[in-house]
């Protein structure tokens, strides 16, 4: 989106934001795996976290 508005300032938040939602998805799929039955075996069907065929 701010590509498309033209604010390069917003494109910096977004890439500045990457790293954190990155960590939080990995902590918050730890969390899952330890608390959460089942949720191992998911994590076995699916492979992709976010991005299918890229994460």
């Amino acid at each position: 989106m701010p590509i498309a508005l033209g604010s390069w300032w917003g494109v910096l938040v977004v890439l500045a934001t990457l790293p954190a939602l990155a960590w939080r998805i990995v902590d918050e799929e730890r969390y899952l795996a330890g608390h959460l039955p089942g949720y191992v075996e998911y994590q076995g069907r699916v492979h992709y976290r976010l991005l299918p065929s890229l994460w």
